[in-house]
């Protein structure tokens, strides 16, 4: 990376240059990635400045290819990049910020020097927005939870990964034979969990639960379900870059954009795997599909634990060798209805970004703190409905509406 940001800094200048630029370049990042190592403890990140040295080294040649683009100067080449760093960085204030710092940065160096290179404005925009979203943004976006630890020290953690880089409906069916269980596709009367008393605690009484919620949670495949999303218009445009880059690629969180897809019908079902001495269902994938095409929309696997006198639902959304995981606390609505929200002060809600060693099956696992969502399920106008809003650093940015109708025998 060193070598080929000091290439692409000096490339205009000749040979002689070039080659020494990529030697002092090369010698500069392996520098700073040794000593930032050094200095990290366990459970720590690198530290904020050798990352913003890594960003350089890649903005560097990625300016230089802008360069080449007939038309592009230092201005455009460092809007870019500054928008691309706000992207990258997720929370809708730097993607804002990003571009914004980016011309900045384009139209003084150019003031400067007209003839400066595409690859110095790429750079210098990347290292200044950077510096500048760490002074505003305090709050980590991200923090490194625990690294290479047993799936027991983290029981809020599902680690089922996808061994494949497309998950798919077929998930559920491709892990039991990795674990040897017993596979039943689109299992009849089965719900996401066993059993509501399992989430007893302080916050929830399951017997004050309306028994049509009751019913849906455990036995869900007797419902059928319509969606109706509600996307803010400031997040539709990166939503569809993702959906058709990531999200249908992958076979995972492929959320519908609007009522008109929805309207193909959505398929509902729970695949399980039982243990196959004991016959008791140890893994419960509920997979939402598009009803015309069977193209994923969610593949989710079910769990609940207890801690502290608590009950948690923890859903994982498997992914390549890794897995995104909820951890949500129940509580109960007055009505009736039940809660599960994502911020509690009980220190196991959240959203976690983990990586399964694929030999020790070891545990890395990062909190995504920026990331909320809570989910209600109650009786309203004499029908079971829901609705799901997720939230990011404080911004809502989609509410699913979801009626559930009892399917006909």
């Amino acid at each position: 990376m060193g070598a080929l940001a000091g290439a692409a800094l000096v490339a205009p200048r000749g040979p002689w240059w070039t080659v020494s630029a990529a030697v002092a370049g090369a010698v500069l990042v392996a520098t700073v990635d040794y000593v930032a190592r050094r200095r990290q403890r366990p459970g720590e990140i690198p530290a904020l400045w050798s990352r913003i040295v890594a960003s350089a080294a890649i903005a560097a040649p990625l300016g230089w290819l802008l360069g080449l683009v007939p038309g592009v100067g230092v201005v455009v080449a460092a809007t870019v990049a500054g928008a691309v760093a706000g992207l990258l960085g997720l929370r809708p204030q730097k993607v804002l910020l990003g571009p914004a710092v980016g011309v900045a940065t384009g139209l003084g160096l150019w003031a400067l020097d007209p003839d400066t290179s595409a690859a110095a404005g790429a750079t210098a925009a990347v290292v200044i927005f950077r510096i500048v979203s760490a002074a505003i943004f305090r709050d980590p976006q991200v923090s490194l939870l625990a690294e290479r630890v047993t799936p027991a020290e983290l029981p809020f953690v599902v680690p089922q990964v996808s061994t494949d880089r497309r998950v798919g409906t077929g998930y559920v069916r491709e892990l039991a034979a990795r674990c040897g269980g017993v596979y039943e596709p689109d299992a009849p009367d089965v719900g996401i969990v066993a059993s509501l008393d399992d989430l007893a605690g302080p916050e929830f009484d399951p017997a004050a639960v309306d028994p049509r919620v009751r019913e849906f949670y455990e036995h869900t495949t007797r419902f059928s379900l319509d969606i109706v999303p509600r996307w803010r218009l400031w997040v539709r445009p990166g939503y569809l870059l993702y959906r058709n880059l990531v999200a249908r690629p992958l076979g995972q969180a492929n959320v519908p954009m609007n009522q008109r897809e929805t309207q193909r019908g959505v398929r509902s079902r729970i695949d399980t795997i039982s243990d196959p001495d004991e016959a008791v269902i140890d893994i419960r994938g509920w997979i939402r599909s598009f009803a015309d095409t069977d193209e994923p929309i969610y593949v989710g696997i079910y769990t609940t634990y207890r801690r502290e006198g608590r009950g948690y639902v923890s859903v994982g959304f498997p992914l390549p060798h890794a897995s995104f995981t909820a951890t949500l606390l129940p509580m109960l609505r007055p009505d009736g209805g039940l809660i599960l929200t994502s911020q509690s002060d009980s220190g196991q809600t959240g959203h976690y970004l983990t990586y399964v060693d694929p030999d020790s099956g070891e545990l890395t696992t990062a909190a995504v703190p920026g990331f909320a969502e809570r989910l209600e399920v109650y009786i309203g106008e004499g029908e079971l409905r829901a609705e799901h809003a997720f939230a990011i650093f404080g911004l809502d940015f989609l509410m699913l509406h979801y009626r559930m109708h009892r399917k006909s025998s």
